[in-house]
């Protein structure tokens, strides 16, 4: 079991992020006493996606490549459909979920952000939700899709739109609490 105070958390994300989904999870984690962490494909800093125009930027903490799960309580996937459509075609993005997945810490991905669990095939047999557009991928990738703010399975949790931030939020902290869940590896 693992304190929130206590807990390292790792943010995957690149160019194109939606603004909310980084910002929030980084903001409100790093209240609750964690120390969060930013990755990414490239160095430097990352431009958000808001609304409808190219936002502020984060700065990068690591590479993807030199990501260790090991290192991390828990891994958060914001979305955006720029910022997961880049990263699923990025294999040490991807390699990232899967040693995240293979571990039984806690992943969580919110909107488009399903997409790279969909890549690391992490969703086979498992019950997820995910912004509407994306879910017949979600389903094809063999998952039972849901239309709820949060659907958690195993230590897996998904979540569909920035307006479930609160929930989302709320649910990486149990989560992390509850420790490594015993499940399949991606």
């Amino acid at each position: 079991m693992a304190d929130i105070h206590s807990a390292n958390i790792l943010i995957l994300a690149t160019d194109g992020y939606e603004r909310s989904e980084l910002r929030v999870p980084l903001d409100e984690l790093k209240k609750r006493g964690a120390t969060v962490k930013i990755a990414s494909i490239k160095t430097g800093e990352i431009k958000s996606w808001d609304e409808t125009d190219w936002g502020d930027s984060v700065a990068v903490d690591l590479q993807a490549k030199d990501v260790r799960a090991d290192d991390f309580d828990a891994l958060v996937l914001p979305g955006g459909q720029i910022n997961p459509d880049l990263l699923r075609v990025n294999e040490d993005a991807v390699r990232v979920v899967r040693d995240f997945v293979k571990s039984g810490k806690t992943v969580a991905a919110i909107c488009h952000g399903p997409w790279l669990l969909v890549e690391a095939d992490a969703l086979r047999g498992r019950k997820a939700t995910s912004y509407p557009s994306i879910r017949t991928d979600v389903r094809n990738a063999g998952a039972t899709w849901s239309d709820e703010a949060v659907v958690t399975d195993n230590g897996i949790i998904t979540s569909r739109t920035p307006k479930d931030l609160p929930q989302f939020i709320d649910k990486i902290v149990e989560e992390v609490q509850e420790g490594r869940h015993s499940r399949k590896a991606a």
